[in-house]
């Protein structure tokens, strides 16, 4: 069985998201464009694109309790399927924390957060330029978690159950 119509829609709009932002958030911590105004078009679209997934994860918790995942996946041995548990508490669990850290440390450093530079949102905190380093290279790190529990999810999905076992379950999120 698959998965409900809104639960797929619900996962690869947050893939789509994350894609949009991986690449945006490398490109911002490691080689920010010399042109200013540039720079913080980028910021606006990186920081509006990470919070649109804390609304979208609660959601998807909230979908996810009301319409557990369908019965009749693949059999897996235990230690696997601990896996696969521990590592989708994982991504939830930073699909809620990175975008808290991200407004944390936008705020730290004094700008103040707006959705696509039109709706004014909550400053979680004031400027405080003392801990706005930490909370960046934290944000920096779990997005770099948050890319590795993708990528094996992705992984597993792709390379074991659908190459190898060949065993149905990637089409239940298709």
């Amino acid at each position: 069985m698959r998965y409900t119509r809104t639960a797929r829609l619900l996962h690869w709009l947050t893939v789509a998201l994350l894609l949009g932002l991986a690449p945006l958030g490398l490109w911002l911590g490691w080689a920010p464009p010399e042109d200013e105004a540039l720079k913080l078009r980028l910021y606006m679209w990186h920081e509006s694109l990470g919070f649109l997934l804390l609304p979208l994860t609660l959601f998807r918790l909230f979908w996810r309790w009301r319409h557990p995942p369908p019965p009749g996946g693949p059999v897996q041995p235990a230690i696997l399927a601990r896996i696969a548990l521990a590592n989708h508490a994982a991504l939830y669990l930073l699909l809620l924390v990175q975008p808290v850290l991200g407004m944390l440390a936008t705020t730290a450093w004094g700008f103040p957060p707006s959705l696509f530079g039109l709706l004014p949102l909550p400053a979680l905190i004031g400027e405080n330029q003392a801990i706005a380093p930490g909370l960046t290279s934290l944000h920096g790190w779990v997005a770099l978690t948050l890319g590795l529990l993708v990528l094996l999810h992705a992984g597993a999905a792709l390379v074991w159950h659908g190459l190898i076992r060949r065993d149905g379950l990637l089409r239940r999120m298709l």
